[in-house]
């Protein structure tokens, strides 16, 4: 019976960690600058920084021990069931602004633009701006055409960049700014009805802010001119954990026409009419066409404006450019009021006051003859 007996019994494990390596583990974890790390992260960063390779089920069990980590209690969420992912890369492209303190409390908060592939979950491209906005977005669109060239489709949600949320009585479909230079590259958008349908940004964006931020912390990035010149590697390094090979191999993306001008497309885009006097209004300013043809040539003609992101204001006729002048505005001149009210419109006297009276006596005492206020 006694030979049955484990030897082992009583004696520490072989896997044991020496205490060096444990109290080099503990004092890492126990970094300030490393809250808020997970133990997967947490798991890839000591084998980066300290060339320990630990499990990061041994490291989340050590960090709960530390009391730097908390077990979670998985909550019952309802089930979203998966859109399989489209075949070809370029096929279908996620778009998504994520607002947040990327710098934490190095800086102000900002909206990271972001393009998930959605054959491959690569991340095509991003930019951190101030907010989301049409220029935004074709700013980031100029530059990821001329990269990888044009998708076939866009999948984004239902801001009111891409969509024209109001629709009463309107007996057209409206087109916002977006919608329109897409058209002209024959690129489809599609608008998700939730969150949950375009699943691979919002995953990615989850990831984002968990993984950039401390990486971005680990750097000491201070202002979004720096994150977003290190936002090439970590798209690098994110690509290389996380995206996926699809499932066939064309690319479904289409090389960009040179004779499409981008900076036009991506521009503000509408039309007026000209005046007898060949003047413009647009955006509460009026310009003043400057031209050696009559006239006639141009009064009551419909010309393009268009306005790029610098606020600059084009006009275009028939696909040619033209001088604009801006006119200035000169102030109305000041209104003479009375000199014993400061109302420009002094208001009309009580229905009881003495004006209203005057003149009409009986037995020498004046009478008030009516309410109104005629």
């Amino acid at each position: 019976m006694a030979g049955l007996v484990s030897r082992k019994r009583g004696v520490p494990s072989n896997r044991k960690m020496e205490a060096a390596i444990r109290e080099v583990v503990e004092d890492f974890i126990n970094d300030p600058l490393l809250k808020g790390f997970g133990p997967t992260l947490m798991a890839e960063k000591i084998e980066q920084m300290k060339g320990i390779r630990l499990s990061k089920e041994t490291l989340r069990k050590m960090m709960i021990e530390a009391g730097v980590w908390k077990a979670k209690v998985k909550k019952k969420a309802e089930p979203h069931y998966a859109r399989p992912r489209r075949k070809h890369r370029g096929e279908l492209v996620q778009i998504d602004g994520s607002e947040h303190a990327w710098l934490e409390d190095r800086g102000p908060k900002a909206t990271l633009l972001v393009f998930v592939d959605d054959a491959t979950s690569q991340i095509l491209a991003a930019e951190f701006v101030p907010e989301e906005s049409f220029f935004s977005y074709g700013n980031l669109c100029q530059r990821y055409f001329r990269e990888h060239g044009l998708p076939k489709a866009f999948y984004s949600d239902r801001f009111s960049v891409f969509r024209v949320n109001r629709r009463e009585k309107l007996r057209y479909e409206p087109v916002t700014q977006f919608q329109r230079a897409l058209s002209v590259l024959d690129t489809e958008l599609i608008c998700a009805n939730s969150p949950q349908a375009k699943g691979r940004v919002e995953r990615a964006n989850q990831t984002l802010q968990d993984r950039l931020i401390k990486e971005m912390r680990l750097l000491g990035i201070s202002d979004y001119e720096q994150a977003n010149l290190y936002l090439p590697q970590f798209i690098r390094d994110y690509n290389r954990k996380f995206a996926v090979s699809p499932a066939s191999n064309p690319d479904f993306h289409r090389p960009l026409d040179e004779t499409h001008d981008l900076a036009f497309l991506f521009s503000i885009h509408a039309f007026r009419k000209v005046t007898k006097t060949l003047q413009i209004s647009y955006a509460g300013r009026v310009y003043q066409i400057v031209t050696n043809h009559p006239a006639y040539y141009y009064a009551n003609q419909e010309v393009l404006i268009t306005c790029d992101a610098s606020g600059s204001v084009l006009a275009w006729f028939h696909g040619n450019l033209l001088t604009l002048e801006e006119v200035e505005k000169r102030p109305g001149q000041a209104v003479i009021v009375s000199s014993k009210s400061e109302q420009t419109n002094p208001l009309p006297p009580a229905y009881d006051h003495p004006w209203r009276t005057y003149g009409k006596k009986i037995n020498g005492k004046p009478v008030l003859t009516t309410l109104s206020t005629q």
